[in-house]
């Protein structure tokens, strides 16, 4: 590889950039933030990289300190890599990249991808700072398994795989998660099309969560 490029501005801004400003590299982040992935994980997340490219981001990622590898325990005892605790601390800035993008969005344009992840994703950025009400929710997206954990305060988390335990069970397509997060689909018209399905005892789990998503999260250009 080359000498690093930069934008030789002393100022925080320029510098966040020439870390993680390059073309894929905070889209890798996303596809690091619910979980560690397999070098071939990532390669299916990230449709279009190429293996040379993405080898190249993952190192220059590891310099950094942001990402690392690391070996799932047994049985699986996989290589992967995962994000550090530096590059967790870039997940206020996917959410709010998230929460702006969806101004941008639209009906998918011929030829775009969309994977159950990035479903995920956007359904946590949704959330936001906003939740009020701790809990766990399972998102079953396109046959995959994803958690959003609320913690009290607001914080939250977005996770591959299923949880313990959960409050409630949203099935769906990606299509539809991402409609909903992104304020293109009002979560109650999705429920009661059957696009969406929730699964779940208590009632008030249910309203609070969709109370949420008919919020606007997207930005006015006021």
């Amino acid at each position: 590889m080359g000498e690093k490029r930069s934008y030789g501005q002393h100022c925080t801004v320029a510098r966040a950039l020439d870390v993680v400003g390059g073309r894929w590299t905070l889209l890798l982040v996303r596809e690091l933030s619910t979980g560690p992935k397999r070098f071939k994980d990532l390669l299916g997340g990230l449709p279009g990289i190429g293996t040379n490219l993405l080898a190249g981001r993952l190192k220059a990622l590891e310099g950094e300190g942001i990402v690392r590898r690391a070996t799932l325990p047994p049985p699986a005892g996989s290589s992967v890599y995962e994000l550090t605790g530096l590059g967790r601390s870039l997940e206020p800035v996917l959410v709010a990249l998230s929460r702006w993008g969806a101004s941008f969005m639209e009906a998918p344009r011929e030829g775009e991808n969309l994977r159950a992840g990035w479903a995920a994703v956007a359904m946590r950025s949704a959330l936001g700072a906003g939740a009020t009400r701790s809990g766990t929710y399972e998102l079953r997206i396109d046959g995959e398994a994803f958690h959003l954990r609320v913690w009290d305060g607001g914080e939250v988390e977005a996770r591959q795989g299923s949880a313990p335990e959960t409050d409630l069970v949203l099935t769906g397509d990606a299509g539809t998660f991402l409609a909903v997060a992104a304020g293109r689909m009002d979560p109650d018209e999705a429920v009661t099309s059957g696009a969406l399905r929730i699964e779940g005892e208590r009632e008030k789990d249910r309203e609070a969560l969709l109370a949420h998503y008919r919020r606007p999260v997207v930005p006015t250009a006021d």
